[in-house]
């Protein structure tokens, strides 16, 4: 690791700055206090140096972490164009030991940085993080794969997936690969049906300049459900580190296709009406202030895959996202095929047993079938849990944590990013066809009605 980064972050004035960003970084500060980071705001914003340095650190001590704002080495902020090369230049000067490059921007924006950094002399070792999503379908992510892989090699390139940061997402390698148990049965021979799911009770938050042009499917399916799903799929890697590691994950994707390579049967999509999540009331999702209801873009949205190689064959795994729901639930649930037998004299259901990985709280359920208390001849469900904790960092701080170290392990490669649109572009052809019909559902519900409960 390098003596003292230059964290430079390009779009400083956002939300995505000030609520997620800089929290996580006073977090790591605290946490890790050898670490020596330059920080730099750059934006369009007329600010100056004590503006930056106010919401450095009133972001800091909003998360909690005040005492961290002295771990920073130097604070400054420069006002820029991050499409014009010559102000690009500003940016990346005294670079110091190592640059990095936080590109907290819309996706388009960070294009044309790109673009115009290819008339840029960039410091050897610079760090190029993108959030996401990375492109808007398969071949534009490789034109700007193209692009930023003109600039620096891969290992320097960061496309962001805060999920790969969760503990919980990391904690299923633990689960998977450290305990016999599990590892022997972890393919279709004994597991029936994955569901990796993230809904939320948020509506849209004021966010229609992007979530309007992406919705669900793109938000989260392909941004980030995919790559949990990846995770949980891959086969035993030599090691964790980033080449076998994103080895193992980008495998998984290339071997994902459609569920019967049929959008119209394995996508659904709907979006919110009016109705209330607990105590807050929320408008129609058409009657959101900025959204343009002939785009039709979707709130909750799911859709089964089927990763076609020999450990996965013909199992289903459907993934979903959605907003404005009646509760707040991220999880991966794994449901196991109920035994070949079951003797005589044993009375009761025995259906498969279920793990279950809960995103915050970061918790682990197994539903088994064991004898009943009264009588010892019949079945009962019985759940063992485990409380895996809250993880040390936040998903945000092990992003930043891997930039400031320039470990990639943990963030998307350009071949992963191409073909998790890959995966996804076929449905969303299918959806503005008109192929897949755009259900309803009242904001604070499960979702439409007839849709078929997941497990």
């Amino acid at each position: 690791m390098a003596n003292e980064t230059t964290l430079v972050i390009l779009g400083a004035s956002g939300d995505l700055t000030s609520r997620l960003l800089l929290p996580a970084l006073g977090q790591l500060l605290t946490m890790e206090p050898q670490r020596r980071v330059r920080l730099r705001g750059a934006g369009m914003d007329d600010w100056d140096d004590a503006r930056w340095r106010d919401t450095v650190k009133e972001s800091f001590a909003a998360g909690g972490f005040a005492e961290a704002f002295r771990a920073v080495a130097e604070t400054t902020y420069l006002r820029a164009d991050i499409t014009d090369p010559h102000d690009l230049e500003r940016v990346v000067a005294d670079p110091g030991d190592r640059l990095a490059l936080y590109f907290a921007v819309p996706p388009a924006v960070a294009a044309a940085a790109c673009e115009a950094l290819a008339a840029v002399a960039i410091p050897d070792g610079t760090v190029l993080a993108l959030e996401k999503p990375f492109g808007v379908d398969e071949a534009s992510a490789h034109r700007l794969n193209v692009t930023v892989t003109g600039l620096v090699p891969e290992e320097q390139i960061f496309r962001i997936d805060h999920f790969l940061g969760r503990s919980t997402t990391l904690n299923m390698l633990g689960v998977r690969f450290a305990n016999r148990v599990f590892a022997p049965v972890w393919s279709s021979q004994h597991i029936e049906s994955v569901v990796v799911r993230y809904d939320e009770t948020l509506g849209l938050e004021g966010r229609a300049g992007y979530y309007d042009r992406a919705g669900a499917l793109v938000d989260m399916i392909q941004s980030h459900l995919l790559q949990v799903m990846a995770v949980l799929a891959m086969e035993p890697p030599a090691t964790l580190r980033e080449r076998d590691f994103r080895d193992a994950t980008a495998a998984v994707l290339r071997a994902t296709h459609v569920w019967q390579d049929d959008p119209s049967i394995a996508s659904r999509r709907a979006r919110y009406t009016a109705g209330a999540v607990g105590d807050r009331r929320l408008p129609s999702y058409v009657d959101e202030p900025d959204v343009d209801p002939s785009r039709e873009t979707e709130t909750l949205a799911e859709l089964t895959c089927e990763v076609r190689n020999e450990r996965w064959q013909g199992v289903p795994f459907t993934l979903r996202s959605g907003k404005a729901l009646a509760g707040k639930d991220g999880e991966v649930v794994v449901t196991f095929r109920p035994v070949n037998h079951v003797p005589d004299g044993l009375t009761g259901a025995a259906p498969g047993s279920v793990l279950r990985f809960s995103l915050g709280p970061d918790r682990m359920d197994l539903e088994l079938n064991v004898n009943g208390g009264d009588d010892p001849l019949e079945l009962e469900r019985a759940i063992l849990e485990a409380d895996l904790g809250a993880g040390a960092l936040k998903a945000y701080g092990e992003v930043l944590s891997g930039i400031l170290d320039a470990d990639a392990t943990l963030a998307v490669r350009g071949d992963a990013a191409e073909q998790s649109w890959r995966i996804v572009d076929p449905v969303l052809a299918a959806w503005r066809a008109g192929e897949v019909p755009l259900d309803e559902y009242a904001a604070g519900s499960l979702g439409p009605e007839h849709w078929q409960k997941l497990p």
